[in-house]
């Protein structure tokens, strides 16, 4: 989720500025990327309402757009920074750099790389190749001070000696993240890159690539991360927190582009929902909070609850029958709309139309034991006289219904509480539904009559 808010944000950056949103999947990783999560991005933001003016899918004069197929640049990169010194072949193993590290760390020293390969005598590095040691491509991190004017930060300083020289191509010819970015938004001609404070020691690194290579860094802006509600970086933990999972929910996009925005950005004081067009006409990055934001579900749900009450009952309807459909329910879709009213201010998720009315297409209402204790407690006679008085009806319309209901139960000394329960669960097999009388006009005389006999 912390990953969609930062990408919403550049893409509501690009629009504000009338430039161009660039979608590139990092997928160098094999082992971390499969088919199925690059088409699963593109899908998400997509739904979302995100779009992109270069990328894997719609091309762009600087393809391709995924890593994996950028590989021969990256190498041809890297042996351009070895011949020009500013990269050196590491031969360090492993185990080797574990134990400096482990050195480093009891005298109370910086755990970084101690530049041994990079002071090797020429019979050092002859005897290493005679032996056909693998090694990694190092850049030389020049020993400066490095200053980055953050875009949200404000201006982070490194002094000299604190970054270290560090990995761009590793002995099985794979790039690092340091690497293939900063060779991508120099090639591709990127001027802002926006992205989560956790890459903040990224921003020289990949500054020194750039500027070894000959070109200009981009502008950077390192947002802070989304935290959970127990102040910790929101993860598996907290429950839901992709994209796809809040969709499977329903919740609608809407809602969730309106929610993020607001993550650690807001247009004022008071503003809390706001519509896409708004949010790329107000951007500022200036805006953006230094401080974590943190995820409230309750929240999200309440702004989810408004934006269903939003929506017409046609457009409604059209959403809920998906979910139905999956719950292997098929509604008419005239009675589907006319269901709309009775529902919409009842869901936080579009999922909850399941429940809501499944006893309204689908007649296999088995009271759950909920609803057959409420049904066992209703006074002899009431539900069968319900029934009775239900099928002499007429209109068959909810007032009419409602007032019969009404009339039955207080001649049994009920109120309406212990009137209309047991009718809803002999009705709908559940203790929860939309309003009773109104259910019943949908439900239809026949169906309703037959329901409440069935256990009267």
């Amino acid at each position: 989720m912390g990953n969609v808010r930062t990408g919403l944000f550049s893409w509501a950056f690009a629009r504000h500025n009338k430039g161009a949103f660039i979608l590139r999947i990092e997928d160098t990783d094999a082992s971390r990327v499969t088919e199925e999560a690059f088409h699963g991005v593109m899908d998400s933001l997509r739904w979302l309402g995100i779009d992109w003016d270069e990328g894997p899918d719609v091309g762009g004069p600087f393809e391709p757009y995924r890593q994996s197929q950028r590989m021969a640049i990256y190498r041809e990169t890297v042996d351009r920074l070895l011949l020009q010194g500013d990269a050196y072949r590491c031969y360090c193993t492993d185990e080797e750099l574990a134990d400096r590290r482990a050195a480093a760390r009891a005298r109370g020293e910086p755990e970084g790389y101690d530049g041994r390969c990079r002071n090797l005598s020429d019979q050092e590095r002859a005897a290493f190749e005679a032996e056909g040691r693998p090694f990694a491509a190092r850049f030389h991190m020049p020993e400066r001070e490095w200053v980055t004017h953050d875009l949200v930060k404000g201006e982070v300083r490194w002094a000299p000696g604190h970054l270290k020289d560090f990995v761009l191509m590793r002995s099985d010819g794979s790039p690092v993240f340091l690497l293939a970015v900063a060779v991508d938004d120099m090639l591709m001609g990127v001027t802002h890159v926006i992205r989560g404070d956790d890459l903040l020691d990224s921003a020289p690194r990949n500054a020194a690539v750039i500027e070894a290579l000959g070109g200009t860094p981009p502008q950077y802006a390192h947002v802070p991360q989304v935290n959970g509600p127990d102040g910790k970086p929101l993860s598996k933990r907290h429950g839901s927190t992709s994209v796809e999972a809040f969709r499977e929910k329903g919740i609608l996009p809407e809602a969730l582009m309106n929610y993020l925005a607001l993550l650690g950005w807001s247009k004022d004081a008071e503003t809390t929902l706001i519509s896409k067009d708004e949010l790329v006409e107000a951007f500022e990055i200036e805006r953006v909070s230094k401080n974590p934001a943190r995820f409230d579900v309750d929240k999200l749900e309440w702004m989810n609850n408004h934006y269903i009450q939003q929506l017409d009952d046609d457009d409604l309807a059209a959403r809920c029958l998906h979910f139905l459909s999956v719950a292997g329910l098929s509604p008419d879709p005239a009675l589907l709309r006319r269901a709309m009213p009775l529902v919409k201010t009842r869901m936080k998720y579009l999922t909850e139309c399941v429940a809501l009315l499944r006893s309204l297409f689908s007649d296999d209402v088995t009271p759950d034991d909920r609803a057959a204790a409420l049904i066992e407690m209703a006074p002899d006679g009431y539900l069968a006289r319900i029934a009775d008085e239900l099928e002499a009806v007429q209109p068959w319309s909810s007032e009419a219904i409602e007032s019969k209901l009404d009339e039955v139960r207080e001649s049994f000394g009920l109120n309406r509480t212990k009137g209309f329960q047991p009718v809803r669960a002999a009705v709908t097999g559940t203790t929860v539904s939309p309003p009773l009388p109104e259910s019943l006009e949908l439900l239809g005389r026949e169906r309703t009559v037959e329901r409440v006999r069935a256990v009267a």
